[in-house]
C-alpha cells in the first residue's frame, strides 16, 4: 500500500496516465485520416472523454505530492473515465442492435459557449456514422476496445486512487 501510495505522489504515475490518453488521442486521428475512417458522434464524445484523461493527468503531473491536486486530478479522471464507459457502451449497443429509433445525430451537442466542433473541427466534427462498423481488431471492434480502455482507467483509478485519498501526507 505504501509503495503505491508513493507512487501516485510522483510525477511518473500521472505522466503515464496523461502519455497514455495523448498516445490513444493521437491513435483516433491516425485512424481518421491515415486510415480514413470516419468518426460518428459518439466516437467524438469519446475523444473528448479522452482529452479529459489527458487533462487530469497533466493537473496530477503538476504537484503530484499536493493532496487537493491529486483529488482535482482524480476527480476529473473518474468523470471522464465513467462518461467514456457510459458513451462506448452507448456505441457498441447501437452497433450490435441497430435500430431506427436508436440513432445518433450528426453533430455533437456541445452547448454554444464550447463549440468545439467549430472550433476545431479537425478533431472534432463527426463524420461517420455510429452504426457503422469500419474497423475490427482481433474480432473487436473500436467500440468495444473503447470499453475495455476505459474500463481499465476506472479500475486503475479505483486501486489508485483510493490508498491515495486515505494516505495522510499532503
Amino acid at each position: 500500500m505504501s509503495a503505491l501510495i508513493s507512487f501516485a505522489h510522483s510525477r511518473l504515475s500521472w505522466a503515464i496516465l496523461a502519455v497514455s490518453a495523448l498516445a490513444l488521442e493521437l491513435a483516433a486521428l491516425y485512424f481518421q485520416y491515415g486510415m480514413k475512417l470516419d468518426p460518428c458522434v459518439m466516437c467524438i464524445y469519446q475523444r473528448l472523454a479522452v482529452f479529459g484523461l489527458l487533462g487530469a493527468g497533466l493537473l496530477g503531473l503538476t504537484a503530484p505530492a499536493n493532496r487537493l491536486v491529486r483529488v482535482a486530478a482524480g476527480t476529473l479522471w473518474g468523470i471522464s473515465s465513467i462518461w467514456g464507459l457510459k458513451l462506448a457502451l452507448e456505441l457498441v449497443d447501437m452497433q450490435n442492435n441497430p435500430s431506427p429509433f436508436s440513432t445518433c445525430s450528426f453533430l455533437p451537442e456541445f452547448p454554444s459557449w464550447l463549440a468545439l466542433h467549430e472550433w476545431l473541427p479537425q478533431v472534432f466534427m463527426p463524420t461517420g456514422m455510429c452504426t457503422d462498423v469500419p474497423w475490427q481488431f482481433a474480432g473487436v471492434t473500436m467500440g468495444e476496445w473503447m470499453v475495455v480502455a476505459f474500463a481499465t482507467y476506472l479500475a486503475a483509478l479505483v486501486v489508485f486512487l483510493i490508498p491515495i485519498l486515505k494516505s495522510s501526507r499532503a
